[in-house]
């Protein structure tokens, strides 16, 4: 990619939760949650309960896939 189409290239792309295939957006979630170590307060969760919590999250629209051209990785962001 020359730079004039790398300047209008997106910054981040939205992924669709359906174009992942299962086993792929788990990949996501899991290597998302070990990477973000959420911060549950006084009651802990257990691995899969935060890999629930960030699937339900997903699905509501609260948060959502991005792929980084740049790093050509996935990752989870929050909806502002």
């Amino acid at each position: 990619m020359n730079d004039e189409a790398q300047a209008d290239a997106p910054a981040h792309v939205e992924v669709p939760l359906d174009a992942l295939s299962e086993p792929a957006l788990r990949g996501v979630i899991e290597s998302f949650v070990n990477r973000e170590g959420t911060d549950y307060g006084a009651a802990e969760k257990s691995f899969d309960e935060k890999i629930a919590d960030v699937r339900r999250q997903l699905e509501r629209g609260e948060a959502k896939l991005v792929f980084d051209p740049d790093s050509e990785s996935v990752n989870i962001v929050p909806v502002r």
